[in-house]
């Protein structure tokens, strides 16, 4: 059976790329020590240096651009293989699910412990939840081969 990408699909992988750009430069930012260009608006530098930012020294932003390429490669496998036609949209539910459960708790972090907000952090947070949202969405109506 023949698979066409349809535009949920196009706008997950664009998504992705977009939550990818956002976690490698807050990643670059955070081994290079250099504040974040924020415009005028929140606290980058602060919520990033923050002891919340890094799991037993792995910083989440690093974590977070794994998770991205992660979804990256299930999307990009999805319409090669027939295995991934299959479990590729679960897995991206269960990391997009995870991913927002995760920026939620940061969020909360960056409101009522850091006191500080970081756009880029906000963004990803967005990105992830409009990707769980595709991923429901394509489950209920694209629903995997068997």
């Amino acid at each position: 059976m023949s698979w066409t990408p349809s535009k949920s699909y196009w706008a997950s992988v664009v998504l992705t790329v977009i939550g990818l750009l956002d976690a490698v430069y807050l990643s670059l930012l955070k081994f290079t020590h250099h504040e974040a260009m924020c415009a005028g608006v929140g606290d980058c530098y602060t919520v990033n240096t923050s002891p919340y930012a890094q799991i037993y020294g792995i910083p989440i932003a690093l974590l977070g651009a794994l998770a991205y390429l992660a979804i990256l490669a299930l999307l990009l496998a999805e319409p090669r293989h027939p295995l991934a036609r299959s479990y590729a949209p679960w897995g991206v539910f269960a990391l997009t699910f995870a991913g927002v459960l995760y920026s939620a708790y940061l969020t909360y972090l960056e409101a009522y412990v850091i006191h500080a907000f970081c756009p880029y952090c906000l963004l990803s947070a967005t990105v992830l939840l409009f990707l769980l949202l595709l991923a429901m969405i394509r489950l209920l109506n694209e629903p995997p081969e068997a």
